[in-house]
This record gives C-alpha cells, structure tokens and sequence, in this order.
C-alpha cells in the first residue's frame, strides 16, 4: 500500500490478511545510513548453527545501541501509529527484537512457521495479537534473493495448521518498505537463488505482560538510553503500566533512566 494510505486502511489489510506492506515509506538515504552503521558490525555476526536459523543466514542483534538509523525507523510515524492501533486491545505493548536478517546467497527456504509459537505454544485467542513483527527492506526484497514467503489469510488458521511451501506468495518489496505482519501467519525466509544477499531490519513488539525475545534493558547500555527520545525508551519497556515493571515502592521505572 501506498506510505500516503491512511492508518486505518493499513490496519484494515492486516486483519484482513495477516499482514500489510507500506511501499517505500523511507528514503534509500536513510536505509545507506543504516548499512553504513551496521556493516562493521556484520563483518564478525555469527551465521545459524540450526536448521531453523539458516546456516547461510547472518542475525545481528542491540541494533538500537549500534545504530541511530534504527531507531529513526521505530518511531517512523506512519509505521509506529499502525502498530500502535494494532495493539489498541492492550494496556501496554513493547518493543520485543531488533535484529539484522541477512540471507547470502544459496540459503536454503526457511520452514513455515507461526512468530507466537515462541511462548511454548500456547494457544491465543485468534483475535487477540500477542506479537507483531516487520521487515524493513534494507535491499529489495525479490522472489529470486529469497523474499519472505507468506501464506495469506494463515493468521486464522490456528496453532496445528500445516501448509507447504506452494500454499505461500513471496513479500517482494522495494529497499526502504516494511511489512508488517501477525505473529499468527505462517511465513518463512525464502530460497536465495541470485548472487545478492537479502536483508531486512527485524523490528517486533509484543504486547506488555510477555517476556521480551532481545532483553532491551541489556542490549542498549545506560548511557545511550539515558539519551534516547523517551518515546523510545518507553517503547522498550522502561514504563511501568497495569501493576507491572514498577520498582522501588510501586514507582515507575522510567525514573531509572531519566536524567535528573
């Protein structure tokens, strides 16, 4: 959809389909800036040691400590208000993983999976989001360099489905789009059949009463939170909502953080 579509359209895709892409909805500029901050970084990142993760598939994690760029595309304005109405059922959502995904070439299609199969399987209400994730294209995203694969409509098919990889349509996005999709459908990293590597910006949030996949309070150090916008800050679990994440005598953590 169009970056101009309005946020209640885009959210009107996501339920319809389990996810939605905003074309280009940032600059190639701020997408070089981000690779330029990240490169050194990549040059040691571990590539998986499992099947799931990808031998040939390079993750690299703190993206908000290594890279002000980030940062810019979690409190994008357009992307941030749809995730914030995705989560309006909840008291409080968070920011739950910041990481690289980088698939070389020849990297096998990842298995069909669900993201909110990582809190021990637990069966959600099909109506209630526990996790949300996207994509930021950090390269295009074409069938040929191994584009996400999704299987729409999936999101209301439950935990037990099964679905193969001719049940799935490749996410082919231009550099600087996002999708942003359901932790219920069923999707997987595509084959890499070209001689590019793919890779995209995993930015996920969760909804406030579940564990974090990245530990934020350890992936970004005192002193570059302390600097953050507080929006951000927020976003990664400082705020104390709803009787949890408080300290001391039942007060906000956000003072922990905030300079006096």
């Amino acid at each position: 959809m169009s970056r101009d579509a309005a946020i209640d359209d885009l959210v009107a895709a996501f339920r319809q389909d389990g996810y939605v892409i905003i074309d280009k909805l940032v600059s190639n500029e701020l997408m070089d800036r981000i690779q330029q901050e990240l490169d050194p970084h990549l040059e040691s990142a571990p590539f998986g040691h499992l099947p799931e993760m990808g031998f040939n598939t390079q993750r690299l994690g703190s993206l908000i400590e290594r890279s002000p760029g980030v940062r810019e595309l979690i409190l994008q304005e357009t992307y941030l208000a749809t995730i914030r109405q995705l989560f309006s059922h909840a008291e409080q959502f968070q920011l739950s993983l910041t990481e690289v995904n980088s698939i070389a070439p020849g990297a096998e299609a990842q298995f069909l999976h669900q993201d909110e199969m990582l809190f021990d399987r637990f069966p959600f209400p099909l109506d209630y989001d526990v996790f949300i994730n996207s994509l930021w294209a950090l390269t295009d995203f074409t069938e040929e360099m191994g584009a996400t694969r999704v299987v729409p409509g999936s999101h209301a098919a439950g935990p037990n489905a099964t679905f193969t990889q001719t049940d799935s349509l490749p996410v082919e996005m231009a550099r600087g789009s996002v999708m942003i999709f359901s932790g219920k459908i069923y999707h997987g990293g595509g084959f890499n059949q070209s001689d590019r590597i793919r890779r995209a910006i995993d930015i996920a949030f969760s909804v406030g009463w579940v564990r974090q996949v990245e530990n934020q309070y350890l992936s970004c150090s005192p002193e570059t939170t302390r600097a953050l916008p507080r929006e951000l800050i927020k976003l990664m679990g400082y705020e104390s909502t709803g009787g949890y994440g408080m300290v001391g005598n039942r007060e906000n953590a956000m003072k922990m953080v905030e300079i006096e």
